[in-house]
């Protein structure tokens, strides 16, 4: 009873210190700051992938830190309907656009649309991402090519334009939303994994090349992050409920609202002198979890 007792009391002292966060795409009810509530007051985010998940979320975090935020993606529906939630709990402007990361035509009349809204643009989020589970028996080659067009090649096209157009100048702070998926081979995740790998030496060569121009470029590498269309598609739910998780050193999923965190340190005057940096945030994950290929083969079936 006694032991009980105490890993109760344990498991709640630890739930207290983790950010709120929800499962949807929806705005917080209640947030408690852990950086001056004006570290981006006045500043510009443009951030791709914002209408949902994890980006919605940095979008926010960024909003209730005195940003004005641009989100960017194909699906323009979702976004209206994401900027209107973001304003209203943050009293700050919100800007849908919608591009198509694979072509640079749309990202360039997005940018323009930026400039001519708001004047600047201080931060990219490069956030848009897609991925699942499959073997690479099975992969075709348009699925391969579809996941490193939409993660690398959109990665790289919209940062070359921001940067043209506005950081060259100016300077400013990137942002990639990376995975940790290639540093130990995850089984079914070749796609991904090579993509994100990709980003990643894409972040310290374009911290080197522009870093003379006042511009950082960073990333973040998220592990499994509960309540995103991600973690649903790639199994998280029941390999959670099946005690997977037991083998991640914090024994648990990380959050949208932690992801947020991570970016909003790279994004601002809190990391002024880091850049081409990678920064993990799951958990301890990658050095310790199995990669149980039969396990995600279940999870592949029973979806």
């Amino acid at each position: 009873f006694i032991l009980q007792t105490i890993s109760m009391a344990e498991s709640k002292r630890k739930a207290e210190l983790l950010p709120e966060d929800v499962g949807t795409d929806d705005c917080l009810t209640s947030y408690t700051y852990i950086y001056s509530p004006d570290l981006l007051k006045d500043q510009v985010a443009f951030i791709t992938g914002g209408g949902s998940g994890i980006g919605l979320r940095i979008a926010e975090i960024f909003m209730r830190h005195g940003c004005d935020t641009v989100i960017a993606s194909r699906n323009l529906d979702k976004l209206n309907e994401a900027a209107k939630k973001l304003s209203a709990v943050s009293g700050r402007r919100c800007l849908p656009l919608c591009i198509d990361v694979r072509q640079p035509d749309s990202i360039m009349a997005a940018v323009d649309e930026t400039l001519k809204e708001f004047g600047r643009v201080d931060i990219l989020v490069n956030n848009a991402a897609g991925n699942f589970l499959c073997p690479a028996t099975a992969l075709s080659f348009n699925a391969f090519k579809t996941v490193l067009d939409i993660d690398t090649l959109g990665t790289f096209n919209t940062s070359k334009v921001v940067y043209e157009k506005w950081f060259k100048d100016h300077g400013g702070s990137v942002v990639n939303i990376s995975a940790t998926l290639g540093y130990r081979g995850q089984a079914l995740q070749v796609h991904a994994g090579s993509a994100k790998a990709a980003n990643d030496a894409m972040t310290k060569h374009l911290a080197v090349e522009w870093g003379p121009s006042g511009v950082r470029v960073n990333a973040v590498a998220p592990g499994p992050i509960s309540g995103t269309e991600g973690y649903r598609r790639l199994g998280g739910p029941r390999g959670e409920a099946a005690g997977a998780f037991q083998s991640i050193p914090l024994q648990r999923a990380g959050n949208k609202t932690e992801m947020a965190h991570c970016a909003l340190f790279l994004a601002s005057r809190a990391s002024s002198y880091t850049t081409g940096a990678i920064l993990v945030a799951d958990g301890g994950a990658w050095l310790t979890s199995a990669n149980d290929f039969s396990m995600l083969l279940g999870i592949k079936r029973d979806k």
